[in-house]
């Protein structure tokens, strides 16, 4: 399990989100509960379609390793 920053601002009648670590994961939702499960739904997506993308890109013949911060 990985943990990930999710940035939240109420804007009027609206919460808007973002993860910290990832461009591009941003929502907008008329709650807070309903904008953290959007954030969680689009983070999951995103996260597999770069997995996808650089697995593409790579072809054969390749490792992985794990890097840890």
């Amino acid at each position: 399990m990985k943990n990930y920053t999710a940035i939240l601002k109420q804007q009027r009648e609206w919460w808007i989100g973002w993860i910290e670590e990832i461009p591009g994961v941003n929502c907008q939702e008329k709650t807070r509960d309903e904008l953290l499960a959007s954030l969680r739904v689009t983070l999951q997506e995103a996260l597999e379609l770069n997995r996808q993308e650089a697995l593409a890109a790579v072809g054969q013949g390749f490792s992985e390793v794990t890097i840890i911060l």
